[in-house]
């Protein structure tokens, strides 16, 4: 003998038919603080100061290149 049951809801009701808590809000909070922390960084990723990042440690010492280039010739 076969039985097949098929339910029509949505996962809240799933969740509270089941007895499992209901996360929404706190994930609704957490991804609010996720949204204001990006926000908060954007201006510090952005192109020019990626750049800017990634080409100073260079600037400082280029003897490195010299280096390399001198390693390539032995």
């Amino acid at each position: 003998m076969k039985i097949t049951v098929d339910i029509d809801c949505t996962p809240a009701e799933a969740r509270a038919f089941m007895g499992l808590p209901d996360f929404e809000p706190m994930q609704k909070r957490a991804m609010e603080e996720l949204e204001k922390r990006m926000m908060d960084a954007v201006d510090r990723y952005s192109p020019e100061a990626l750049l800017k990042m990634w080409l100073q440690p260079a600037t400082l010492d280029t003897g490195w290149f010299q280096d390399i280039l001198r390693q390539g010739r032995k």
